[in-house]
């Protein structure tokens, strides 16, 4: 099972492994309290998209596109997937993510694409 979580919610023990997929360290966020256990900058949209998108948020069908893109063109996505699996000894896995829109941010296009690729193989949820 994967949740997507923000990261400035309490940390729950029901959370399972918890990750974060930002590239930059979340603002007013302390290290012990946001109880990261792995950092996936390689999930993460690279600079140059992210500060595209923080310039059109309007356009989140083209952002999402570009970032699949980016994934898909990232062999080592797939495989840290896969190695989080593995990490989390069956656990459940939290993503965790800083931005304020709950609803268009890139953790959600990641779990779109993960749900594309890994058809049956996951659980994915947004409601934790």
């Amino acid at each position: 099972m994967i949740y997507l979580k923000r990261v400035y919610a309490e940390a729950m023990a029901t959370d399972g492994y918890r990750v974060l997929i930002d590239r930059l360290w979340p603002r007013g966020v302390k290290k012990e309290m946001a109880k990261i256990d792995y950092w996936a900058k390689e999930l993460t949209p690279s600079t140059d998209l992210r500060k595209w998108y923080h310039q059109f948020p309007e356009q989140r069908s083209e952002f999402a596109r570009r970032y699949q893109r980016e994934l898909i063109a990232l062999p080592e996505a797939q495989h840290l997937l896969h190695d989080l699996a593995e990490r989390s000894h069956g656990e459940t896995i939290t993503f965790v993510y800083a931005a304020k829109d709950q609803v268009n941010n890139h953790g959600v296009i990641l779990m779109e694409w993960i749900a594309s690729r890994f058809k049956g193989e996951v659980d994915l949820s947004t409601n934790q």
